[in-house]
């Protein structure tokens, strides 16, 4: 899966990398269009993590190429910084992936791949999380595990929920 996107190799030696998986209950094409979207961005990490549109002053209904920049609210209240959410589309076989080519103010490096797979009935979801914190990664790292384990913990309620919450958010922004 990887073989066929090739990284930076010149990240200095403290670069860390996450690579969990889990099998969804939906179709891939779902699971892309609903990947595609930010408000699941807010979905998947509620509870956790609050992110903040600051550049643009808000998300658009869909990704498009380019870099957001946030503001990253711990437990939906804390400040924690900011990041560049930096959307990349490189589809150049037949692997779906989207790359979000971040940074920010405590991690310089948080470069995250969304792989979405057929697998049996439903979808192979994976994220691949390349990070380098200086000093801290080791700590950012330990978050970061249990920040994707518990993304994907989401994805599978949402699932269950047969995307309803997405679909009430999509239909009270298209209100405003």
């Amino acid at each position: 899966m990887l073989e066929s996107y090739r990284f930076d190799t010149a990240f200095c030696k403290a670069m860390r990398t996450i690579h969990i998986h889990t099998h969804l209950a939906a179709k891939p094409d779902i699971v892309k269009n609903h990947v595609m979207t930010p408000a699941l961005l807010n979905y998947v990490v509620a509870g956790l993590m609050k992110f903040r549109p600051i550049d643009p002053a808000a998300f658009p209904d869909r990704w498009t190429p380019g870099k957001y920049t946030v503001r990253m609210l711990a437990f939906h209240v804390i400040p924690v910084g900011r990041q560049i959410v930096g959307i990349e589309l490189p589809q150049e076989n037949d692997e779906w992936f989207v790359r979000d080519n971040g940074s920010g103010s405590i991690a310089r490096v948080w470069d995250h791949l969304i792989f979405v797979e057929p697998e049996g009935n439903g979808t192979r979801y994976t994220d691949h999380v390349r990070v380098d914190a200086g000093i801290l990664t080791w700590p950012v790292m330990l978050y970061a595990a249990l920040f994707y384990r518990y993304r994907q913990k989401r994805w599978h309620k949402l699932v269950r929920l047969n995307f309803e919450p997405l679909l009430l958010s999509e239909a009270e922004n298209q209100k405003n």
